[in-house]
This record gives C-alpha cells, structure tokens and sequence, in this order.
C-alpha cells in the first residue's frame, strides 16, 4: 500500500512538473520554428499613375517633293537658293541635287532637270504664235480691202442700179463676211497658240525642282543622271520635314481600356514622359491628339494618340522607337502600401483563426472557379470592379498573421495609396516568407 502510494505521488509529481514546462517549451519551439517574414513599410508621398505605351516618332508634317515633267536630272546645273546665291556642301563645292540632312529654305532649288526639249518647245510655241498673228494682220488687211470694194459697190447701186447688178453686190458682201470669220478663226488660233506657249513655259519651269517649304531633307529617292518619267503618275523625289526643331510627333497605339485616362489626362493637360533608346534623356511631351479611327489586332482594340514633343537639339529623329508612360492622374502627400504587400496570399497555417475565412475568397483556386466578367451584366460588372479595389493586406500578430482590410486607389510601379484602413506609415507589412532561413511554414 505504502509502495503505491509513493509511486502515486511521483506520477503526480512528475506530471507537475511536465505540465509546467509544457507552455514554455512549446512557446519557444514555437518561436524557433515560425517563419522569418520578409517586410516591407508603409510610406507617405506622391503617387503618379501612368499607362504606357510604344510609339514611333515622325515629323509632324512630310512633304513629297515631285516632278511633273519627265527627263535626265542635269548633273552639271549648280543649284541656286531663292535668293539666287549658288547652294553649297559641307566641302564648299556647289551642289547638283540636294543631299540628305539638307536644310532648305522655300523656293530653293533641290534639282534641275535637262531643260533642252522644253527650251525648244517654248522657241517652238513663239513660232507658232508669230505665225498666227501674221496670219490675222494678213486677213485684216483683206477684210478692209473687202470692205471698201462693197461700200463702193452699194454707193454705185445706190446711185444707178442698172450699174451693179443684184448678184456682184451679193459676192462682195459674201467676200467681206467670209473675212470677218476668218478673222475670228485667226484670234481663236492666236489664244490657243498663246495657251500652247503657256503650257510649254510652264513645263520649263517646271524643270526646276524647288522645295515647297521650309524644311531639312530626310529622303532622297533620285541621283544626279537618272531619268525620270512622270507619265503615269508624279515620282517622288524627296521628303522635306518642316519644323523639325520646333516640334515632334510620337505616335503611340494606346489599349481600348486605356483611352478613358488618356482623354481625361489631355483635358487636365497632364504631361507624357518618354525616352528613346539612342539617349538617356528624358523627353517630355503633351497629348495633342487622341483620334478616333480605332485598329484592331488579334482582337485588341487600340486607338492611335498623338504625342507633341520640342525637338530643339534635333535629337528626336523619324522613325526612332519611344517608350512612353502618360501621367494619367497624381496624388500627393497620402499613405502608400507596398505593391508586394498586397500580392502577397499567406497560407492558413500562417493565419489567425478569425482571419481564415478571408483566404477561401482570395486563392487562385477560387478565382478560377467564379464566373467570368464576360458573362456579368453591366451592373455586375461595375460592382466586381468597384470590390478588387478593397484589399486586404497582413501584419505579425504575434507567431501568425493579422489581415488589415483596405480601400485602395492610384497605382505606380511600387505603391499604391491608400484610401482607408487602419495603417500608418511606418508601420510594417508582410510580403513574404525568407526562404533562406527554415521554419515550420517555410
């Protein structure tokens, strides 16, 4: 009996003592085998949202420089500006055809073609304009000659009619109007000799190529030699790019989900910040243009926007490729969480009971099983977009995690603001386990 109640009593004993290490043993294995959380901190500052986009940069206006007549480019005519001063290269030597990169003033000339034919052809057109005029000063001289043969004839009949009989008189008045026709016909061969002439000085000066405007040459599609034929349609010879200095387009092809933003943020006259890859500047534009003939492509819908931009050191070149982002809206001074922060999806083992309710709604496997926003009304759809943005983000509470609903807002690459919630700037926010160190979540 004795012996019983001593083993009785070391039993209780050591369950005693079991009982009483029991929570600190397991509070720090506890704190041995958490994970190590990877944090990050809520800030305060501006926040600029941007949407961007690709564009390619063009001038803002291309003029093609033609011919209307055809013939051999004279690679021996040295080129006059407006002014009538002989046009230079880079080396001093006079210029035969504008070179590319070429800066041009309106009426300079840019080529000539061989002028001989369209010479000749003028000489020839005077000729023939001499020739009709001879001819009306001729038939003039015969109708006042016929016109006084009939005035003396009708003052005979006049006087005696037996003199003149009725048929002379009739032949010389016959005679008198067949020369007052061929007088008109005379003046009418003279305007169209004249019209003739007019065409044949206007092909000449058409010979003369002359930039149309003020501008720098970005293409040439002719050599000094080479013959050109216009019959069928007007060749292009050059592409001269006004203003270039002033000004440059960047045409970008913005998603249909986008253009909302982009017209709301050229109504507020935000500014567009892009870079190209030949320079480390950063350019800076405005929204001149959203147009409305939209594109689509694989089924995507974009719409063209057009971007201005100075060009003062002739940096921005046509055809360059830009890399754009539209400040679309901007907040400044307000709490911004971490981007990580609210990708970031914790296990339930992680969680605090109350709060594990929240991850059935949040799990990829439950996003793949609702349905999709094709088949929502509009209504549905309004509110689904209204609800992704109430998040909800986590912060150690002790060995597990706490979730902290909040209502967000503008986005940048890194943060997002916060419209409410309960946080603080400065306060920590997990977006991850440390994988480099174990634990029993890790």
């Amino acid at each position: 009996m004795r012996t019983l109640v001593i083993v009785i009593v070391v039993v209780l004993a050591a369950g005693g003592l079991v009982a009483a290490g029991y929570h600190p043993v397991m509070e720090a294995w506890q704190k041995q085998s958490m994970p190590k959380w990877r944090l990050a901190e809520v800030t305060q500052g501006d926040i600029i949202e941007v949407v961007n986009s690709t564009g390619t940069i063009k001038p803002v206006l291309q003029v093609s420089v033609g011919s209307f007549v055809s013939g051999p480019i004279d690679s021996e005519y040295e080129l006059k500006d407006v002014d009538g001063k002989p046009l230079l290269d880079k080396l001093g030597r006079p210029l035969h055809i504008a070179e590319f990169n070429q800066e041009v003033r309106k009426g300079d000339q840019m080529a000539k073609i061989d002028p001989r034919l369209y010479k000749a052809a003028v000489a020839r057109d005077y000729a023939n304009l001499a020739s009709h005029e001879a001819e009306l000063m001729r038939i003039e001289a015969q109708r006042e000659l016929a016109e006084r043969d009939y005035e003396r004839v009708r003052r005979l009949r006049d006087r005696d009619s037996a003199f003149v009989a009725r048929a002379d008189l009739d032949k010389f008045n016959y005679a008198l109007s067949a020369l007052v026709a061929q007088k008109v016909a005379a003046l009418a061969a003279i305007e169209q000799a004249s019209s003739q002439l007019l065409t044949s000085k206007a092909n000449l000066g058409y010979t003369e190529i002359l930039a149309p405007v003020d501008g720098i040459v970005i293409s040439r599609k002719i050599d000094p030699g080479q013959t050109l034929a216009s019959q069928f349609q007007t060749p292009e010879l050059f592409v001269v790019a006004p203003d270039m200095r002033e000004k440059m387009h960047v045409h970008a092809s913005v998603d249909e989900a986008d253009i909302g933003l982009i017209r709301a943020a050229q109504s507020k006259l935000l500014p567009v910040t892009f870079t190209v890859d030949a320079y480390d500047d950063l350019f800076v534009g405005t929204t001149e243009e959203v147009r409305l003939g939209s594109t689509v492509a694989s089924n995507v819908v974009t719409y063209p926007v057009i971007v201005a931009a100075p060009n003062p050191g002739l940096k921005l070149l046509p055809g360059m490729t830009a890399s754009i982002s539209f400040e679309v809206d901007r907040r400044e001074k307000v709490v911004k969480i971490p981007n990580s922060a609210l990708r970031f999806f914790p296990l339930p083992q992680h969680v605090r009971k109350e709060d594990r309710p929240l991850l059935e709604g949040l799990g990829p496997q439950v996003e793949a099983s609702e349905p999709q926003e094709d088949s929502l009304s509009a209504i549905e759809r309004k509110a689904v977009r209204e609800r992704r943005e109430r998040r909800h983000v986590w912060v150690q509470d002790g060995y597990l995690l706490r979730a902290i609903e909040v209502h967000t807002g503008l986005s940048d690459s890194r943060y997002t603001e916060l419209k409410s919630g309960d946080l603080q700037p400065g306060q920590k926010l997990v977006i991850g386990i440390d994988t480099t160190v174990s634990g029993w979540g890790g």
